[in-house]
């Protein structure tokens, strides 16, 4: 695009594009994100117990959770007791080669850890992992 001025030259216009807000904005971004990815990411507050023998887990499985007050989580959706076994039956293809890990508070009783290992048997899983932190 093509001005004159007041003494009747041609200009043309500067076209062109300021990058450095730009990348201001996106370094900004990707630091927000770092940030509260982790938080996200962990979602429930749950200290699970120390043991000497933990395997690493490689890739994403079906988690239930029991958090300290006793609530229980599929995922990090909250679930009713009696809901479990048709939870875990609409997610689970193959009950029979299906694996769930349990994450359990360590204040949590174990009637309570048994009682879901019992709902998760009924629906059908064999294949039950605790989850545990290793020992420093």
């Amino acid at each position: 695009m093509a001005f004159t001025n007041s003494q009747g030259r041609t200009q043309t216009s500067l076209s062109e594009i300021n990058v450095v807000p730009l990348v201001d904005v996106v370094l900004v971004l990707l630091i927000i994100f770092m940030l509260t990815a982790p938080i996200i990411q962990s979602g429930i507050e749950v200290s699970v117990p120390k043991t000497k023998t933990v395997s690493e887990l490689t890739r994403e499985l079906l988690v239930v959770s029991i958090n300290r007050e006793q609530r229980l989580f599929v995922g990090s959706d909250p679930i009713n007791i009696n809901d479990l076994g048709a939870r875990l039956q609409a997610r689970i293809k193959d009950p029979e080669t299906a694996m769930i890990y349990l994450r359990a508070d360590e204040e949590v009783p174990f009637g309570t850890i048994a009682r879901v290992m019992d709902r998760a048997r009924l629906a059908g899983v064999k294949n039950i992992n605790v989850v545990t932190q290793p020992e420093q």
